[in-house]
């Protein structure tokens, strides 16, 4: 793990020394799972687990502190760890930034794209945009990290990517700028063998009595449901939770429960429900940092987007 050193040394090491554009990702991503496992983040550097522990040693050596604890098999960060990481990432961050803004001052369009999306999105509205852009832009290279729309928009925050396409939060965080693209109408939907089924016509206060299959609590698609039903003389009984919809949409079908769902996954196997007065909708959209130069590449496909307010905080377009 040569390139520890090289991001995260302060003196003899150089944090701008040769690295591939697929060497910093790797990179980037064992920081995500250095302070769990050394074997992981061996596995995701392509070394041995002794490669790492040599070089995390020779590192502690240099900085004159212990950056992890070892008790037994696991492995958690010293308060010196703790400080280093953060600035660790930041010095690949602005590594980054760098190459971008002078890559950016020819005009081409190329290199490494690092975005993320939710697995719906990237299924069911990404596709076409992508296919286009991949026709255009051949030598871009896509890293799209799929993750829950919530922890695509931390990661946004924290610098880690140029852009997220994500179910927008009800209150976006104040750091981010976030751009609505489509509205995403949602259904309440149960399977063809479930009681509800067979009603013409449904109450809230009846929908009440059976067990949900939703989101987990935390999500802004789950926070949508609960606002929606945040006035029924019933609490929501949930007895399942998942993050991934088209789970949702296999639970449901079965008949295990009633869900909440996007109208673009509705078919054969789903029936919606008609509950009078409700409905339900949620945004899709791009957030992105003020404070993030954005890759010629990323500013071209938020472009395609209708995203156009995409000045670098140089004032490169």
């Amino acid at each position: 793990m040569a390139t520890f050193s090289a991001a995260v040394s302060l003196e003899p090491l150089d944090p701008y020394g040769e690295m591939t554009d697929e060497e910093r990702a790797d990179w980037e991503a064992a920081l995500d799972n250095i302070d769990a496992s050394f074997s992981l983040a061996a596995e995701r550097l392509f070394l041995t687990q002794p490669a790492v522990s040599k070089r995390i040693a020779a590192l502690e050596s240099e900085l004159d502190a212990p950056l992890f604890d070892r008790i037994g098999r696991r492995v958690d960060l010293t308060e010196a760890g703790r400080a280093l990481l953060p600035r660790a990432r930041r010095i690949l961050e602005q590594v980054d930034d760098s190459r971008r803004a002078i890559a950016n001052l020819a005009g081409s369009v190329g290199g490494r794209l690092n975005f993320g999306t939710s697995h719906h999105i990237g299924l069911h509205r990404l596709p076409p945009y992508l296919r286009r852009f991949h026709a255009d832009y051949p030598q871009v290279e896509f890293n799209i990290r799929f993750l829950d729309s919530e922890e695509a928009c931390r990661r946004v925050e924290h610098g880690e990517l140029e852009f997220a396409v994500v179910t927008l939060p009800l209150r976006p965080p104040a750091e981010l700028l976030a751009t609505p693209l489509w509205d995403d109408p949602l259904a309440l939907v149960v399977g063809g063998t479930h009681p509800l089924s067979r009603r013409s016509q449904l109450t809230l206060h009846t929908l009440l009595d059976y067990p949900a299959i939703l989101p987990a609590r935390g999500t802004y698609t789950r926070a949508i449901v609960e606002q929606s039903f945040a006035k029924a003389s019933k609490p929501l009984q949930v007895t399942m939770a998942t993050n991934y919809l088209e789970t949702i949409k296999m639970l449901v079908a079965v008949g295990l429960g009633w869900s909440v769902l996007p109208l673009t996954m509705l078919d054969d196997e789903l029936q919606r429900l008609p509950v009078p007065h409700l409905r339900l909708s949620r945004t899709l959209g791009v957030v992105r940092h003020p404070a993030r130069t954005l890759s010629n590449a990323a500013t071209t496909l938020l472009h395609a987007f209708g995203v156009t307010d995409t000045l670098h905080p140089e004032g490169l377009t």
